[in-house]
């Protein structure tokens, strides 16, 4: 049995970077990189959201129609 070889996190980083400057060009990929991080929706809101646009009938017949 074989064991699957990961490159390190350096390494990996290190090639994303490479392939990012090589895509966009150090400005873009250094602002691509400093982009701010979207927040996630908390679980109950998301939940509370998908409640509000679903349709009831339909969604019950498809659960429980066999």
């Amino acid at each position: 049995m074989k064991t699957a070889k990961y490159l390190s996190e350096d390494v990996v980083i290190q090639k994303a970077v490479d392939a990012l400057m090589k895509a966009l060009g150090p400005v873009e990929a250094f602002r691509f990189m400093n982009m701010p991080k979207r927040k996630k929706v908390e679980s109950v809101k998301r939940h509370r959201d998908w409640q509000q646009t679903l349709n009831k009938t339909k969604f019950f017949d498809e659960v429980f129609s066999g």
